[in-house]
């Protein structure tokens, strides 16, 4: 085989390689939920001038870490920790810092509302909505309790 050939095979073996570089990761959108939550976390967890957390926000963390580790079951992690999320305003009030979660649980909801064709992974899907959807209710209750 003359040098010239062998640079073509070598080519066309590389395609493959190469297309399948720019092809996203299996679940891209549990990818991003994933950060929305860690960041809703961090939301509700900063508690700025309050003395102590608060019942529905207690709640409302371990409903998101569920949904966090039902994610993580399905394999579908992207290593990062939970303090792993972009910088949280500490000088934000109770109720903004609860309707910043709430918006990042609605995105993460969304996201993991995504058509799934794997069958495994559609009950951990189901599993992980039904703590998101607890862990919004949760945050909802304490946006009406900081009106009072």
């Amino acid at each position: 085989m003359t040098r010239l050939s062998t640079l073509a095979l070598a080519a066309v073996l590389a395609l493959p390689v190469v297309a399948h570089a720019d092809m996203p990761g299996k679940h891209p959108a549990y990818l991003h939920a994933l950060t929305d939550l860690r960041h809703a976390r961090a939301h509700i967890e900063k508690r700025g001038g309050d003395a102590e957390m608060k019942w529905d926000e207690q709640t409302a963390i371990r409903e998101i870490d569920a949904a966090i580790g039902e994610i993580k079951k399905a394999s579908i992690d992207d290593g990062k920790n939970l303090n792993d999320h972009p910088p949280v305003d500490v000088k934000a009030d109770r109720a903004g810092r609860l309707h910043r979660a709430l918006e990042l649980l609605r995105k993460a909801h969304k996201d993991v509302s995504e058509k799934e064709d794997n069958n495994f992974a559609e009950g951990l899907k189901d599993r992980a909505l039904h703590h998101l959807n607890e862990a919004i209710n949760f945050v909802e209750q304490g946006i009406a309790n900081s009106k009072k």
